[in-house]
């Protein structure tokens, strides 16, 4: 079993696999509702789309007009499936302009069929086995001193950092990736949209 991103400190905010994180009260009220759903009103958006937290993460970012190229290369590199299964997981999500900011070229040859592989390790470095909000990840970097690393899926870890209050994601070539928008939750984890693609080393 992959090693979880929170210690025993952070047990009121994540707990083991396969359990829900405890959000911040506030966000819970916004964003959880009862067995019978929750109306559009009360689901935080991103790209436009209203993000049910009954669902999952791939069912929530198709919907959203900002993470299309994501989605894209979920599709291309076959891991839907992956991302829909019971996790938890958190996802460092780039947008469509984080994309954007890659070298001319960099995103079309990533979705070809024989580079399948390189994208899945970039895409699997955005990913995380553990449920953890932004209130656990800045606990984690204060309890630290200032930088908590993380293990991602693929293997390397990222390192969490805080600037002024922006919440930084440091990929392995000391790149930064600014949280822009946090504890969106989804049935099987949580996504914190990102503005920059982190890298891993290749």
């Amino acid at each position: 079993m992959l090693k979880s991103m929170i210690r025993a400190a952070a047990v009121t905010t994540l707990v083991a696999a396969g359990s829900l994180a405890v959000a911040p009260a506030a966000l819970a009220q916004d964003t959880m509702k009862s067995d019978t759903g929750a109306m559009a009103g009360d689901m935080p958006m991103v790209g436009g789309a209203p993000m049910d937290p009954q669902k999952t993460i791939p069912e929530n970012a198709s919907q959203a007009d900002n993470l299309t190229t994501l989605v894209a290369a979920v599709k291309a590199a076959g891991l839907v499936e992956t991302l829909s299964g019971d996790g938890p997981f958190t996802v460092f999500a780039p947008t469509n302009a984080a994309f954007e900011k890659l070298p001319a070229g960099t995103v079309d040859d990533l979705l070809k069929p024989e580079n399948k592989d390189k994208l899945t390790k970039i895409l699997t470095y955005h990913v995380v086995p553990a449920k953890a909000t932004s209130e656990a990840a800045m606990q984690m970097i204060k309890d630290d001193g200032g930088a908590h690393t993380v293990k991602t899926v693929e293997g390397e870890p990222i390192t969490l950092r805080m600037d002024g209050d922006n919440l930084v994601v440091i990929d392995a070539s000391g790149n930064g990736a600014v949280v822009t928008q946090a504890d969106v939750m989804q049935s099987n984890g949580v996504v914190h949209v990102i503005d920059t693609v982190l890298m891993p080393k290749m």
